[in-house]
């Protein structure tokens, strides 16, 4: 099953994929967010549509997608977690998992555009693989972490690499800037994602591949983290941990490239779907 929401920020209403197509699911009477997980509200959700989907209309053509969840409690992020990418950033294989967290308020959707921060001077981009929580985890062992999975989407975790590495402290400040988490369009039930360690994973800017890679060169996989994180924290239904993003990154280059105004970024991982961002 394909999720996701529709129309203005703020105002976003939730919708389904039915043969690529996309449709109101407003008269169920939930959008996706942490009540909708925490009470069984994919396998209610599917059971509603079986009754429903003749009935339910169509979205617009042109109607702008949103984040294909509500705002979580928390976006957590795993920094270095693809061998290529940790040597073209000229960083050690992390021993253990990296953590850090972006900002709930930098969530937007997929096409929205992408705000250059004030004094910025090196905005980055990330395809990432983003793992959404289906209900509450604390202790999870690794073999039973995928029981707490609703789903994956598609995530730009655009990163101010000056504010990231140059400004002392944690990565955070570098990564939860306004409309630095584009999420979606879709998030898609776990049922539906073969193997999530064998996943296309691409980005271009301007047209040009940047970012051409596959999930299997990730260092920690998906079960490994959800039950490494948990035993920090209690992850709550609708949270999200985006997994890190391989090698291709604009400070990789040499010399680096980072992003300007006009600039159009295009990305997608197989299955998943497609985001594009213009650059402001």
């Amino acid at each position: 099953m394909k999720l996701f929401r529709f129309g203005e920020p703020g105002h976003e209403k939730p919708g389904v994929v039915l043969q690529d197509k996309l449709y109101d699911a407003s008269a169920f009477g939930e959008d996706y967010g942490e009540a909708f997980f925490e009470l069984d509200g994919l396998n209610r959700l599917t059971k509603w549509l079986d009754q429903n989907k003749n009935s339910l209309p169509q979205v617009k053509e042109g109607t702008r997608i949103g984040p294909c969840f509500q705002r979580p409690s928390k976006i957590i992020c795993i920094g270095l977690n693809y061998t290529k990418h940790a040597f073209e950033s000229k960083m050690p294989l992390p021993p253990e998992p990296i953590i850090f967290f972006k900002s709930t308020s930098a969530l937007t959707g997929p096409n929205d555009g992408v705000t250059i921060p004030r004094n910025s001077k090196k905005t980055d981009w990330e395809v990432e693989l983003a793992v959404v929580v289906g209900k509450k985890a604390t202790y999870v062992e690794e073999k039973d972490a995928m029981d707490y999975v609703a789903g994956f989407c598609l995530h730009n975790d655009y990163s101010e690499r000056e504010f990231q590495l140059e400004r002392n402290g944690q990565w955070t400040k570098g990564k939860g800037c306004d409309t630095f988490s584009p999420m979606g369009p879709y998030l898609v039930t776990k049922d539906e994602i073969k193997n999530f360690n064998d996943l296309h994973m691409w980005l271009k800017v301007n047209g040009k591949m940047m970012q051409d890679n596959n999930s299997d060169d990730m260092i920690f996989e998906v079960p490994f983290l959800i039950s490494y994180i948990s035993q920090f924290m209690t992850l709550l239904p609708g949270d999200v941990i985006s997994t890190g993003t391989p090698s291709g990154v604009g400070h990789g280059f040499h010399p680096p490239v980072y992003l300007k105004p006009g600039d159009v970024v295009e990305l997608g991982i197989e299955g998943l779907g497609e985001q594009r961002q213009l650059v402001s």
